[in-house]
C-alpha cells in the first residue's frame, strides 16, 4: 500500500540531509554557519571565515575505514570544525565521533614528520535528534574536553565536542533571551512556520528563511528535499510501527518506561505519547514532572 505523506509546509526541514546541506553546507552563504558557530562558542573563540573541505577521507590502505563527515570545514586560524546532523541514536556514536576527530589529527602530520606534533584545534559539533543514554538532566548542550579527574582542571585545549541534544530544547518564543535559543527554535520549528516572526529579526535569520522558502527550490532541487524529507518521514513511521507493536504486549511498568523513553528521546507531544504508548496524557504528565 502507498504511504501517504503530511503536505510540505512552505520552508524546508532544515534537520532533513538536504535541508541541513542546504542551509549550512553553502559556500556563498557560509555567512549562516560562522554565526551559528559563534553563538555557539560564545566567546570561547570567534570565527571570521570559513573554506569547505572534502567530507570524505580515505586510509592509507585498502584496510583503513573511510570517514565521511557531513561538513568539514577549517577557520581562518586553521582549525578545523566537523558538524553533524544526527537523526536517531546510534550504538557506536560517542565511538565514531571520537574516530573522526582522530582521523582529522593525524592527517594534520605530513608523511616522515617524526619530530613536529604542533596540532591545530579539532571541534567536533553535533545536532542530535535523540538523548544520549547517560543524559538525564534537563542540559541540552554538552561541552567537553579532555581534563585532569582530580583537579577538573582543562588537560589539552586543542580538542572538543559539543553535542546539543534538540529533544531537550523546549524553550518557548517567551523564553528565547540569545542567538543560540533563537537558532535552536529556528532548526526545530521553522518547518511549522508560515511566515518569519519578527523576534528573528536579524540579517543571518533573514538569509536563512530566504534560503529555506520552498518556492525558491529548481525542479532538482525540490526533487532532491522531496525525498530527503521522504526518508525522514519513513524513519519516524518505523519508529511509530515499533512503538505500536511493543506496547501491544507490555504491562504497565513496560508502559511506563516507553514513556520515558519517548520523553527523553523525541519531541512529541504529551498526547502523541499517550496516544501511542497506550496511556492517559494525564500519565504521561505525571512521568514527566517525575523526569524533571
Amino acid at each position: 500500500m502507498q504511504q501517504d505523506y503530511p503536505t510540505p509546509g512552505r520552508f524546508i526541514d532544515p534537520l532533513t540531509d538536504f535541508g541541513f546541506k542546504r542551509l549550512f553546507g553553502s559556500e556563498p552563504n557560509k555567512e549562516i554557519l560562522i554565526d551559528f558557530l559563534n553563538q555557539l562558542f560564545l566567546g570561547q573563540k570567534v570565527i571570521r571565515d570559513l573554506t569547505y573541505n572534502q567530507t570524505e577521507l580515505y586510509g592509507n590502505n585498502e584496510d583503513s575505514k573511510r570517514a565521511i563527515f557531513d561538513l568539514l570545514c577549517t577557520g581562518d586560524n586553521g582549525e578545523q570544525f566537523l558538524v553533524e546532523m544526527q537523526r536517531g541514536r546510534q550504538d557506536f556514536f560517542k565511538e565514531r565521533a571520537i574516530f573522526y576527530t582522530s582521523r582529522l589529527i593525524s592527517e594534520q602530520l605530513p608523511k616522515g614528520n617524526k619530530w613536529g606534533y604542533k596540532l591545530k584545534e579539532v571541534y567536533f559539533i553535533a545536532l542530535l535528534e535523540f538523548t544520549l543514554e547517560e543524559s538525564t538532566s534537563e542540559q541540552y548542550l554538552h561541552d567537553l574536553c579532555l581534563i585532569d579527574k582530580v583537579t577538573g582542571k582543562i588537560f589539552y585545549d586543542k580538542l572538543e565536542y559539543k553535542f546539543i541534544e534538540l529533544p531537550k530544547f523546549t524553550k518557548t518564543e517567551n523564553e528565547l533571551f540569545t542567538d543560540l535559543d533563537r537558532w535552536l527554535f529556528l532548526l526545530k520549528n521553522i518547518v511549522k512556520m508560515d511566515k518569519m516572526p519578527l523576534f528573528m529579526r536579524k540579517s543571518v535569520f533573514e538569509k536563512v528563511f530566504k534560503i529555506a522558502e520552498l518556492n525558491n527550490l529548481n525542479k532538482e532541487e525540490r526533487m532532491s528535499y522531496d525525498s530527503s524529507l521522504k526518508a525522514k518521514w519513513d524513519y519516524e513511521n518505523v519508529m511509530d510501527y515499533a512503538i505500536k507493536t511493543a506496547v501491544k504486549t507490555a504491562d504497565e511498568k513496560a508502559r511506563e518506561d516507553i514513556v520515558k523513553n519517548l520523553l527523553l528521546n523525541t519531541d512529541f507531544s504529551i498526547s502523541k505519547i499517550a496516544m501511542l504508548a497506550g496511556v492517559t496524557e494525564q500519565f504521561v504528565s505525571d512521568i514527566r514532572q517525575e523526569l524533571k
